[in-house]
C-alpha cells in the first residue's frame, strides 16, 4: 500500500510517500480503507525526533493517529462492526502503524456520522480521545468553569465543544482573529498572554476551577496561579509541565482504554444532534503531505489539518 512515512528524523522534506506493508485486523480490530486521516503535532513531534526517547518507533514509520474509512476487515472477537460500514476512530500507532496510508488497523471506533464529512470525521478521532481523556481527568461537567488555553486548534475546539455540552462553563484563549470562531463553538473567548489572570477574574467571577493547557506556550506558571493548585491544570503541549509539577497527559494506547470509545460514541451522537462539529484548517492530498506538516508546526491553524485519500 501507499502510505505516509519517514526513514530518517528531520525536518518535513524528510517525509516521503511510498510502499509499505499492509496492516491486518488482528483480535479486537478493524482495518479500513482510508478515506481521510489526520495531522497532529504528536506526528511532526515523531518526525523531527523531538519524541525519539520517550517514544521510539522502527524506521521506516508510518505516521498517523486517526482516520475515517471503510471497513473492509473485521478481527476476530469485533462485534457491532461489517465490511462496508463507515467509521471513524484510532490507531495504536506504536504497535500496529499510523493512519496516513491507504489501510489502517483501528483499535477505538465508532460509527461515521452523516452529518459530519469524510474529512471532518477522519480528523476528529484523535482530539476526541485526548479531549474525553483530559476532561475525565480534571473532573469537568455541569457547573464546573474551564479555562482551554489555546482554544482554537485541534484539541482545544474539541475540548471547547465537549465540555460544553457536559453543561460546563467555557473560556478560551486564543488570539483575537479567532475570538468569533471559539464563540460559536461555545466559549467566552479572551487573549492569551500577559495580564490573563486579571481578564480571566473578570469574565469568571468566582474564577476558574480547572485548566487545560492546549498551547504549551510556557504559560504554565500563570494557569497555576489562576487555579491555586498544580492539581488543576492539565497540558496536552507543555513538554516542561513535570517541571512545574503538573501532569503532562498524552495516550497510552486508545484501544486498551474503554473511555476512549465512549468518548467517539458521545461525539458522533453529538454531531447528529447539531452540537458538535470538527473545524478544518486545511485539506490536503497525501502527495502534499509536507505542506500539512509546515502548516502543523507553526502553531497557528485554526482547527484540524487533515490529509485526503
Amino acid at each position: 500500500m501507499r502510505a505516509l512515512q519517514f526513514n530518517e528524523y528531520g525536518p518535513a522534506s524528510v517525509l516521503r510517500v511510498a510502499e509499505a506493508p499492509e496492516p491486518h485486523a488482528g483480535p479486537g480490530h478493524i482495518r479500513v480503507a482510508v478515506r481521510a486521516s489526520g495531522v497532529t503535532p504528536a506526528d511532526w513531534y515523531l518526525r523531527s525526533g523531538r519524541f525519539r526517547d520517550r517514544i521510539p518507533v522502527p524506521l521506516p514509520h508510518v505516521l498517523g493517529v486517526d482516520a475515517a474509512g471503510v471497513v473492509d476487515e473485521v478481527g476476530a472477537g469485533v462485534t457491532g462492526v461489517r465490511p462496508g460500514d463507515a467509521i471513524f476512530g484510532v490507531v495504536d500507532i506504536a504497535r500496529l502503524g499510523g493512519a496516513n496510508a491507504e489501510y489502517a488497523v483501528l483499535t477505538a471506533w465508532a460509527a461515521k456520522p452523516d452529518a459530519l464529512s469524510w474529512e471532518q470525521a477522519g480528523g476528529a478521532a484523535a482530539n476526541v480521545e485526548t479531549a474525553t481523556r483530559v476532561l475525565d481527568l480534571l473532573g469537568v461537567g455541569a457547573g464546573t468553569t474551564l479555562l482551554v488555553e489555546g482554544a482554537a486548534g485541534g484539541v482545544g475546539s474539541t475540548a471547547v465543544q465537549l465540555a460544553a455540552a457536559r453543561g460546563a462553563t467555557v473560556i478560551g484563549t486564543a488570539s483575537a482573529r479567532n475570538h468569533e470562531f471559539i464563540a460559536g463553538l461555545g466559549a467566552t473567548p479572551t487573549t492569551y498572554g500577559p495580564g490573563l489572570g486579571d481578564r480571566v477574574n473578570v469574565l469568571a467571577r468566582g474564577g476558574v476551577d480547572v485548566v487545560l493547557d492546549c498551547a504549551g506556550s510556557g504559560s504554565l506558571p500563570d494557569l497555576i496561579d489562576l487555579t491555586g493548585s498544580t492539581e488543576r491544570v492539565v497540558t496536552v503541549a507543555d513538554l516542561n509541565a513535570a517541571a512545574y509539577g503538573v501532569h503532562l497527559s498524552h495516550s497510552g494506547g486508545p484501544g486498551a482504554d474503554p473511555q476512549a470509545v465512549q468518548g467517539l460514541a458521545v461525539a458522533a451522537t453529538l454531531a447528529e444532534q447539531g452540537r458538535f462539529t470538527v473545524p478544518i484548517a486545511g485539506v490536503f492530498p497525501l502527495a502534499d503531505a509536507i505542506a500539512a506538516h509546515e502548516l502543523s508546526e507553526t502553531g497557528h491553524a485554526r482547527g484540524k489539518i487533515v490529509l485526503s485519500h
